[in-house]
């Protein structure tokens, strides 16, 4: 369950290769690119910061991975989520998951994905014309990320 946070981009071909290598078991990969856009809220995007919290970050996305491993029949996930400055077009973070069948596989990326979006220690600052922002949460992703809880269980905020 690899968990990487880097300043570097990532070859996300190279990254899915190396997850599935030698896995004969593997029938279906789904994976998602983040990228930064160059619009956001109506306003031009310059640059994007991203800041994290070194240690406590990683944690969180390897207790993330290792939920979506008990909710679904997959082998392998895979989280390389970049930091520091990026721009227009750049990659900002890569989730594969490996598993038997396509379902299993896209349900655990897009629930790792959703989770990370609303769960990790990550706070991004935009440049605009308008001058610097600090992006706050989206009820869009608080919603995303609400439909994976159980309502048996509590919530784990």
């Amino acid at each position: 369950m690899p968990v990487r946070v880097q300043t570097e981009d990532f070859d996300a071909g190279r990254e899915i290769a190396a997850l599935r290598a030698g896995d004969a078991r593997v029938g279906a990969v789904a994976s998602f690119i983040g990228i930064v856009r160059d619009v956001n809220d109506g306003d031009r995007v310059s640059d994007l910061f991203l800041e994290h919290y070194p240690g406590m970050t990683e944690r969180e996305l390897e207790k993330i991975c290792a939920e979506a491993r008990t909710r679904w029949d997959v082998y392998e996930t895979l989280v390389v989520h970049r930091v520091g400055a990026m721009r227009p077009t750049d990659q900002i973070v890569l989730v594969a998951v490996t598993g038997t069948h396509r379902g299993e596989a896209f349900a655990a990326c897009e629930f790792i994905m959703d989770y990370l979006k609303t769960r990790a220690p990550f706070w991004k600052r935009e440049d605009t014309p308008q001058g610097s922002r600090w992006v706050e949460a989206r009820t869009t992703d608080d919603e995303a990320a609400a439909r994976w809880v159980d309502p048996q269980e509590p919530p784990s905020r």
